[in-house]
C-alpha cells in the first residue's frame, strides 16, 4: 500500500468512527486530526445592513432576572436572553436583538426581583441604540 492510500485510509476510518460515536480511537496520524469533523457555531443575523443591537438600561431599583425579545409577528416568548445572568439596578447590557428573520419590530418582556413583569411591545429594534427600564 503506497503512503497517501494509507494516510486516506486512515482518515476515512477516523471519519467512520467519529462519525459512529466510537469510544475507539484511530491512530492518531496528520490525516485523521485534520478530518475530524468541527462544530461550527451559527450566528443568526440579517443582510439588511440594519444594526439591532440595544443597550438595556436598568433603572428600577430591582435586579432584572429575565428578559425576553420576540418578533412582534410571533404569539409566544422566545427563550430567556439573559440565561443564568442577571441585570443589576444601575447597569446597562447591550445585546443584538437579530434573531435573522430581518424583523425589525419586537417585543421586550422584562422580569425583576420584586416579582414586577414588565412588557413593551413593538419597540422597532433598527430605530433604536437604548431601551431604558425605570420606576
Amino acid at each position: 500500500m503506497t503512503k497517501f492510500a494509507s494516510i486516506a485510509r486512515n482518515a476515512l476510518i477516523g471519519l467512520a468512527l467519529v462519525g459512529a460515536g466510537s469510544a475507539v480511537a484511530a491512530e492518531p496520524t496528520q490525516a485523521t486530526l485534520v478530518a475530524k469533523p468541527v462544530a461550527v457555531v451559527k450566528v443568526a443575523q440579517s443582510r439588511d445592513g440594519y444594526n439591532r443591537r440595544v443597550t438595556v438600561h436598568n433603572q428600577t431599583g430591582w435586579t432584572m432576572l429575565r428578559f425576553y425579545a420576540s418578533d412582534a409577528r410571533t404569539d409566544s416568548w422566545e427563550e430567556d436572553i439573559l440565561g443564568s445572568d442577571t441585570l443589576a439596578s444601575g447597569r446597562n447590557w447591550t445585546v443584538n436583538i437579530d434573531d435573522g428573520s430581518g424583523a425589525c419590530v419586537y417585543d421586550f418582556r422584562a422580569e425583576f426581583t420584586n416579582g414586577q413583569v414588565l412588557e413593551r411591545r413593538n419597540i422597532n429594534v433598527c430605530q433604536i441604540a437604548d431601551y431604558y427600564y425605570t420606576r
